[in-house]
């Protein structure tokens, strides 16, 4: 691959494709969180931002390393992140039923549950490094680096919305961001498997 305009447009529709999991899980977290001041609006799409960098690198070296083992594990891809996924959304659905309607307490998602969306959103990504094992290293490292960015911006913008929105429906928000993190583990995982 030679370093022109396509492959800096490709490495950017990468990342916006792959960042729509992502945006999703952060709009959740910002209709939970809408008083997330703005350090930590950086810090929460940074997590996600990295990961979508790290994968597809992950995904790169497999190619160059051990192949056979990063193939089988290719199948259990949209499992995981089901697993994942259900996980995190039916413990947000439980805590938002269990919830007094007069109890608004908004909970900051933490570094545990912040590093399993992480994984969870991003670990499609790592099939994007199959699909860039023609590029040399640095040309992994600059489209894994764009795709990242992308995520990280548009990861900002969902918690922006979120919290926007997650003012107006702070006594439903918990129970709106189980459904949709629940929503986008079946979605990765119907496209995963068919």
């Amino acid at each position: 691959m030679n370093w022109n305009l396509m492959f800096f447009v490709n490495s950017i529709a990468l990342g916006v494709g792959l960042a729509m999991d992502a945006f999703s899980v952060s709009l959740a977290n910002g209709l939970n969180e809408p008083h997330m001041n703005r350090s930590r609006v950086l810090k929460v799409a940074g997590v996600f931002g990295f990961f979508q960098w790290a994968m597809p690198m992950l995904g790169w070296l497999g190619v160059h390393t051990i192949i056979q083992y990063f193939t089988v594990f290719e199948k259990a891809v949209p499992w995981i992140a089901l697993l994942l996924l259900l996980y995190i959304g039916g413990g947000m659905l439980k805590e938002g039923f269990s919830k007094k309607e007069e109890e608004a307490a908004v909970r900051e998602a933490g570094k545990g549950k912040l590093f399993v969306q992480g994984v969870a959103t991003s670990i499609d990504a790592l099939s994007v490094g199959f699909t860039i094992a023609g590029y040399d290293l640095l040309q992994a490292f600059t489209a894994s680096l764009i795709i990242g960015i992308v995520t990280w911006g548009i990861c900002i913008a969902g918690l922006q919305i979120g919290k926007k929105f997650g003012i107006r429906l702070a006594d439903k928000a918990t129970i709106l961001g189980g459904v949709i993190l629940i929503g986008i583990g079946l979605e990765i995982f119907i496209t995963g498997i068919f």
